[in-house]
């Protein structure tokens, strides 16, 4: 045999080896075709080739060992248990660009399933060998590294600290200083995914600058780094008041309120959730958020969007009304409550209704004032409704019996609480009593409506609420007949005998009596 023929085998057979693991990675893509590649062993003809001396057919052995782990968390499993991993890692500082992208997809592939996973690519040195990728001068490496190490983060608190540990963050930072909007796009999603779990690694993001160039990016053109940037700011807001005031002190509003206007529903929904973040810490903070215009933002937002996008913007209006007199009257001079109520009726799914009725409730809690402004927007017998309805959730339930609690133990405004007595069961109908007779405007202070306002007791009257109030079955000495005796005690004895149930009947009784006679 020649020398031609001989070197024609080698050739052939390494024609064979590319055809073999390209054909691979291209059935890969498909997921109707992973089953069947599993059944006849890839991963164990695949891992031999990860070694190959061709460096063309190790990068497309990873790519197609990647593409494999990223369909079944199965087969994610399998590079596990087979010392797959530990190959991949030892052998990435020797090789080129290429390999070192498709390594990275490989550690990502695997660690996007679950925290025990992730937590094998870590114990095998994923996380250092992915930081030393963050170095790279090839943008593309950059951006395959932080993607894995982003899918490593989002697990779990222990897993994101060791990627803080592993001197990820300010490399991540000098990865946002590139001009490739790809790479900034997976390193802020990364940022976001290290910062969610405590305030010490959002602490950690925060110490090395990342909300100064966080905040460079809020009004770029590129929607879907917008939505990374709000999202990362709104998980660095959540954890302390300390954090919040380094976002806001970044001068991220009012700028970021022209946000609330993107045509992207998710940039849209981050805006509005960072809004809630930072308002939700201390009365003050929500005073910034309302001196640079956030409450008429946000309450406009709610008019024009429907759904889950709604739901940050509700409930940041609940926490900047729960702080103080002053902030939740700021919500009712904002026409606050009105889009409250309006999102109450729009909105069929229990979650948002129950956020709804919780900041309602947050509004009208504090003053007669409050309460009249919830009562007027005619929200009340909504609330009983949802509290009444059998199929409502129990959180709904729950907010909505609260809400109602919270806005009639202050409520002086008697035509509103009149509709209730028609409806609510005794739990509630006892502080519908205890504010029809005597309403609390302030803690340890009560001011008696019915015993001291003829006008007040005519109209209870001419409205058939005493009629309704005589109708009330309670049990003799309970709370509620005390309220009912307290409200009788306004009116004559005559009036009470007048319009208690079966009054007309004793009358008639009486005047066949009197003819008998």
């Amino acid at each position: 045999m020649s020398q031609r023929q001989i070197i024609q085998v080698f050739e052939q057979y390494q024609k064979s080896r590319v055809q073999f693991v390209q054909t691979v990675a291209t059935l890969s893509t498909r997921p109707q075709n992973i089953e069947i590649l599993q059944s006849v062993g890839v991963m164990s003809l695949l891992r031999p080739l990860m070694l190959d001396v061709v460096p063309s057919i190790q990068q497309t052995a990873a790519l197609a060992l990647g593409r494999l782990a990223e369909h079944s968390d199965d087969l994610a499993e399998a590079m596990v248990t087979e010392d797959i991993l530990p190959e991949l890692i030892r052998s990435l500082g020797e090789q080129n660009r290429f390999y070192k992208k498709a390594a990275a997809f490989v550690m990502r592939a695997v660690a996007k399933h679950s925290p025990e996973l992730s937590q094998a690519v870590v114990s095998c040195g994923g996380v250092g060998a992915l930081v030393l990728c963050l170095e790279e001068f090839d943008p593309g490496v950059k951006e395959a590294a932080a993607w894995a190490l982003g899918c490593i983060a989002r697990h779990n608190g222990s897993l994101s600290q060791a990627v803080v540990d592993a001197g990820a963050v300010p490399l991540l930072l000098l990865c946002l200083q590139e001009p490739e909007m790809a790479l900034k796009r997976v390193t802020v999603s990364t940022l976001s995914d290290i910062c969610k779990h405590t305030p010490e690694l959002a602490q950690a993001v925060v110490d090395n600058g990342a909300v100064t160039h966080l905040a460079q990016m809020i009004l770029s053109k590129d929607t879907k780094l917008k939505r990374h940037v709000f999202s990362a700011l709104g998980q660095i807001s959540k954890h302390s008041v300390d954090l919040a005031e380094m976002v806001v002190v970044a001068e991220v509003f009012p700028v970021a309120l022209a946000c609330l206007r993107d045509p992207d529903e998710c940039v849209r929904k981050n805006v509005a959730t960072l809004m809630r973040e930072v308002v939700k810490h201390s009365p003050e903070l929500s005073q910034v958020i309302v001196n640079c215009g956030g409450l008429a933002a946000v309450i406009d937002s709610l008019g024009n969007y429907h759904g889950n996008e709604r739901l940050p913007g509700i409930m940041m209006l609940g926490y900047v009304a729960a702080h103080s007199e002053n902030l939740a009257m700021a919500v009712i001079l904002s026409k606050g409550v009105p889009q409250l109520a309006l999102c109450l009726s729009e909105e069929t799914e229990h979650h948002i209704r129950a956020a709804t009725a919780w900041s309602i409730g947050q509004i009208g809690r504090h003053t007669s004032e409050h309460a009249k402004a919830v009562a007027l927007s005619n929200v009340l017998h909504r609330l009983l409704e949802f509290y009444l309805d059998t199929s409502s959730s129990e959180d709904l339930k729950d907010k909505s019996k609260r809400a109602l609690k919270s806005v009639l133990q202050v409520c002086t405004h008697l035509p509103a609480l009149e509709p209730l007595l028609y409806a609510a069961p005794n739990n509630i109908l006892k502080h519908v009593l205890c504010d029809v007779f005597a309403v609390s405007d302030v803690p340890g202070h009560r001011l008696e409506v019915l015993p001291h306002d003829s006008k007040a007791r005519r109209l209870f009257v001419t409205n058939g609420g005493l009629k309704r109030v005589q109708e009330i079955k309670a049990d003799p000495g309970s709370l509620l007949q005390e309220y009912i005796n307290n409200v009788n005690s306004c009116f004559s004895e005559e009036m009470i005998r007048y319009y208690t149930p079966g009054y007309a009947s004793v009358l008639l009784e009486q005047m066949e009596n009197q003819n008998l006679a």
